[in-house]
């Protein structure tokens, strides 16, 4: 798989089925070739309001499937809510 075909799938959280985003980059180990992380740019405002920041990076293991329209991950952000975020 091509990375251009990974970016334009939508990232969707396996907890509750929300859409994160889209990747945006991803971060590989130069020395085993392994892929470390996505990162991932919002494709809504609300991966800015819980984390507070534009994009964020996804672990590799957190990669649950990858299918043909979507990829779904774990995601730790799930549940959290803008006054538990703050604390």
């Amino acid at each position: 798989m091509l990375l251009s075909e990974l970016a334009e799938k939508d990232i969707i959280n396996e907890k509750d089925g929300s859409k994160i985003g889209r990747i945006t980059d991803i971060e590989i180990d130069t020395n085993n070739g392994n892929i470390l992380s996505i990162k991932v740019q919002a494709g809504m405002k609300i991966l800015h309001m819980i984390t507070g920041k534009d994009a964020t990076r996804i672990p590799w293991q957190n990669i649950i499937k990858i299918g043909n329209d979507v990829i779904i991950v774990d995601y730790p952000y799930h549940g959290k809510t803008l006054t538990q975020s703050s604390n």
